[in-house]
């Protein structure tokens, strides 16, 4: 059997997925998202197969209520979708409102249960926060037959407190009971066996799924997911590429793959569509412009990566000396095709469709037109260089505001640093030229923007890497500006010149920044 295909039968339990990534994950420093982008993402997880989409906070803001509400829309049956509220009567209100889209909606509401939440946070007792907890379940009842309990920080709670909590809510009607560590405290050990004690110490536990969410700070969030699976949870809660509040979430590529290979040991699997990981993670890296690390498990560029010989020997006389997971079981295309100067469009369309890109005719174009000006300058286009450009021609065409148009630099020392840049004003054709100096190239390039754009923010983030190998590599750029009013946004930009490169990431940012300052359907009072 493919490992890629779905295998849950009866040997093996399901363990369904939660994914989070579009509330938790969201929740990275410069990671937000809008309804748009979100949606794009909500297509995805549909296609990975996930059984629940956490598509927001909606009492947080007008844009997480309407984000909720339009994936509720566009989801259907396929999912479930579910909405983020706190143990407030208000939240689950507007929770409920905004999932009256939803054909299998979910609210998930929840309260503190540590010691230090009661205490310092919550400021109530024991009782009271049973009191809470009782009541937000039943609110959430009377709206949707779907209720998700959250004892939050449960990894540091009194197990005995714990029990009594979770066995009251299943008393007040919630269908999902979830154990989170909250703040990543716990070890595998102790996180399964806290598992395991709610099916020693909580009546009706058998009759509700138990769903585990575990986060990273000491690295240990995809192992304790792990210990609760073994330990009898059936849910898990998860991001793509981990992404989510300070170190992260459990990673749900990692999940997935963990229990496919391995469940035989579990005795669980997902039924989750192993091919379409490796582009969701692609997709969430660049909406976010949260790069995935190299040496990533899973969705990482080196993850099928080997550049020993005794392991080259191996895996080229057969690939599981050194892989235990094949990578087209992850969407990872292996190329046999060089692309070069002298390749002509049938070969690049034939690459990027092994890569898993389907482009429209006119994207096509675009992509070919910026492949044959970089392999003009390289001996090789690897395919971390043509999924750099299909993401750049992407970042282009969509919401584009300004577009840089042409940019000459001149530097030096000595020298004074001079930039002229042409851009164009997407909505109206009009060409808009200024020049001005800076104390470098790139700082040059900005100011001269800046003065066409004239739009209030700060270069808080400024970060260069090597897309692929070699002096001519392709480069790319990711920088983050804070707006006038605190916001954050991320642009990108490649190319094989970093300046230019420099200036693409800055007008995407402030793409980004204007889009996002636009009024929404709906804003108008």
């Amino acid at each position: 059997m493919n490992a890629s295909e779905n295998p849950t039968s009866a040997i093996f339990d399901k363990v369904h997925i939660f994914d989070t990534t579009l509330r938790d994950g969201e929740q990275s420093p410069g990671a937000s998202m809008n309804t748009e982008e979100k949606l794009e993402i909500a297509r995805q997880l549909v296609r990975l197969g996930v059984d629940v989409i956490e598509a927001g906070f909606p009492i947080s803001s007008p844009g997480d209520f309407e984000s909720v509400r339009r994936i509720g829309a566009e989801v259907g049956d396929a999912a479930i979708v579910c909405g983020l509220s706190r143990a407030v009567p208000k939240d689950i209100e507007v929770a409920a409102d905004a999932l009256t889209t939803a054909a299998r909606p979910r609210i998930h509401t929840g309260i503190g249960v540590s010691e230090s939440h009661l205490r310092d946070k919550l400021r109530i007792t024991e009782e009271t926060a049973i009191e809470r907890a009782v009541a937000a379940v039943k609110l959430a009842r009377a709206f949707v037959g779907d209720v998700e309990f959250y004892a939050e920080d449960a990894g540091r709670a009194v197990p005995a407190f714990l029990y009594r909590m979770i066995e009251a809510a299943i008393g007040a009607g919630a269908t999902v009971v979830n154990i989170p560590d909250t703040t990543g405290y716990t070890y595998p050990e102790e996180f399964g066996a806290l598992i395991g004690g709610l099916f020693e110490h909580v009546r009706g536990i058998e009759d509700v799924t138990i769903s585990v969410h575990c986060h990273n700070d000491l690295g240990m969030a995809t192992a304790n997911a792990l210990a609760g699976v073994k330990a009898g949870a059936r849910q898990v809660e998860c991001t793509i590429n981990g992404i989510g509040e300070r170190a992260g979430n459990t990673a749900m590529e990692e999940v997935v793959m963990a229990l496919r290979s391995r469940r035989e040991y579990f005795g669980a699997d997902t039924t989750i569509n192993t091919r379409e990981i490796t582009r969701a993670s692609r997709l969430v890296s660049n909406i976010t412009g949260i790069l995935v690390q190299p040496n990533k498990s899973i969705v990482g560029a080196n993850a099928f990566a080997h550049s020993s010989g005794i392991h080259q020997d191996g895996v080229l006389k057969e690939r599981s000396t050194y892989e235990i997971i094949d990578p087209a079981d992850v969407g990872v295309g292996g190329s046999a095709i060089v692309l070069t100067a002298r390749s002509g469009r049938a070969a690049l369309r034939h690459r990027l469709d092994q890569l898993g890109y389907e482009l429209a005719e006119e994207e096509f174009e675009r992509v070919y037109a910026e492949f044959l000006e970089l392999a003009d300058k390289k001996k090789e286009v690897y395919d971390e260089d043509l999924e750099t450009l299909v993401s750049e021609s992407e970042r282009t065409s969509v919401g584009e505001v300004y577009h840089l148009q042409t940019l000459h630099v001149m530097c030096g020392d000595p020298g004074i640093p001079t930039a002229t840049v042409e851009l164009v004003e997407v909505a109206t054709d009009e060409h808009l030229i200024d020049s001005s100096h800076g104390t470098g190239p790139v700082d040059a390039v900005y100011r001269a923007i800046n003065r066409m754009i004239e739009v209030e923010n700060d270069l808080i983030e400024f970060s260069v890497q090597s897309v692929t190998r070699g002096i001519d590599a392709l480069g790319e750029v990711t920088i983050r500006v804070r707006s006038g009013d605190g916001r954050v946004f991320t642009g990108r930009g490649a190319h094989s010149d970093i300046i230019t490169a420099s200036a693409r990431a800055y007008v995407n940012a402030l793409n980004r920044l204007l889009v996002a300052e636009r009024p929404s359907v709906g804003d108008e009072v």
